[in-house]
């Protein structure tokens, strides 16, 4: 079998945790004894001190996060495979934190790598686009108000349409 005929590695790996995450180690990790990768994109969502969409909705002291176990893992891992099938992509690694955030503290971790910068790009874009509209978390932020729970966002329901996905979470449908 000629080395253009073997099958292109398939990594990915899920984790959602509470403890914080090392970008390096995790993207080292991802790349490790895969010699065909060629770009690695990477996406850090981080805990604003802002409510998104609402400047003037006042600070944020806090987030907390929530999750069904199990059920959450499996389905980024469906979203995985979906970007596995949509895209030239050699690897993927997410990793979501859960429990109580402060602000500036990372949240959420996409990398993709590739042969390519575009496809590794887009793949990591049509992963967070699905990860904030379909992975079944809850966001709960922390203001001199009082908690309140996050509404989905019309808009990140939006960004799921342009990959050809319908979702109704911000609209309730």
């Amino acid at each position: 079998m000629s080395s253009s005929s073997l099958p292109l590695p398939r990594l990915s790996s899920v984790s959602i945790q509470t403890e914080d995450f090392d970008l390096s180690a995790e993207v080292a990790a991802l790349r490790s004894g895969d010699a065909g990768v060629g770009a690695i994109a990477t996406f850090v969502g981080t805990v604003r001190d802002r409510h998104a969409g609402q400047p003037d909705a006042g600070s944020i002291s806090a987030m907390e996060l929530e999750h069904y176990p199990g059920m959450t893992e499996r389905s980024i891992e469906a979203m995985i495979d979906d970007a596995f099938r949509r895209f030239d992509i050699r690897g993927v690694r997410v990793i979501h934190r859960v429990g109580p955030l402060q602000i500036a503290d990372q949240i959420v971790l996409v990398a993709v790598t590739s042969m390519h910068r575009g496809e590794a790009f887009q793949a990591c874009e049509f992963l967070m686009d699905y990860l904030k509209s379909e992975a079944p978390f809850w966001k709960k932020e922390t203001t001199p108000e009082g908690a309140r729970w996050v509404d989905a966002r019309v808009s990140d329901d939006a960004a799921l349409k342009r990959w050809g996905i319908v979702s109704g979470n911000a609209t309730g449908a």
